[in-house]
């Protein structure tokens, strides 16, 4: 999160306080601006990439999506930071986690009287996969001077649906002291990504941009299975290539 809020804070350095009513003539060779002042459609592919934190630091994560957005408003002065506000969301048809392998892991077991003792319960993991759709990402373009870079920060809401329940849990069948047990262990094929982040586009001509994006992820089935271990945060890079019209 430390993170996330330095790239915002980044993006707002890079932002200007002075708002032209009007196209300058100079908006000819300002691709920035012209955005700014169509406000423009945006659409695109994109990468992501990046690793859990805390407890979940040994899982990682990819995927690759198209994104569509439109800007909404013209520049609104909010203080301190002006800019414009755009609506966007997007699709990710690969989906995909790393997680551990299947391993011996120690917790604290229930005994028929309700005693409870330590033991070892073997847990799932490997690869999964699935898809995945944010159709809610509200962000603010910050007002800038410059012609080519344009930062921005975003609040999303999103839906993952995997083939295999997500995260790993323990196996619901398993011999504990010589005894089948079963075990309320399932989680979810649903699970909700709420997430936040900031980034740039950075204009290479009129109407196209490499983008480079940093977003803090949670994961969480809402309780939609028997547990909710959930992924209480992930880092990842999101790297894109937008056209503008």
């Amino acid at each position: 999160m430390r993170f996330i809020l330095f790239v915002a804070m980044a993006g707002a350095l890079m932002a200007s306080a002075e708002t032209p009513n009007t196209a300058s003539p100079t908006d000819a060779d300002n691709p920035v601006a012209q955005v700014r002042n169509n406000k423009s459609w945006e659409y695109g592919p994109f990468v992501n990439g990046g690793t859990g934190v805390g407890n979940r630091d040994n899982f990682q994560f990819f995927r690759a999506g198209f994104q569509v957005g439109k800007v909404l408003t013209p520049v609104l002065h909010a203080w301190p930071f002006p800019g414009q506000f755009e609506l966007s969301g997007n699709i990710m048809p690969l989906w995909m986690a790393f997680t551990p392998a299947p391993h011996y892991q120690t917790t604290t077991c229930a005994g028929p009287d309700g005693t409870s003792f330590s033991c070892s319960l073997l847990a799932e993991g490997g690869m999964y996969h699935g898809v995945s759709i944010t159709p809610v990402i509200f962000r603010w373009n910050f007002l800038t001077k410059s012609k080519r870079i344009q930062p921005w920060f975003q609040a999303a809401g999103g839906l993952i649906y995997t083939t295999h329940k997500f995260p790993p849990n323990y196996f619901p069948t398993q011999i504990i002291n010589g005894q089948t047990v079963k075990i309320d262990s399932g989680t979810s094929v649903w699970n909700f990504s709420p997430q936040g982040g900031g980034g740039i586009h950075f204009f290479t001509r009129d109407g196209r941009s490499l983008d480079l994006g940093v977003n803090g992820v949670h994961i969480s089935s809402a309780s939609l299975g028997d547990r909710n271990p959930g992924v209480n945060a992930s880092v990842e890079v999101q790297l894109g290539y937008t056209f503008w019209k």
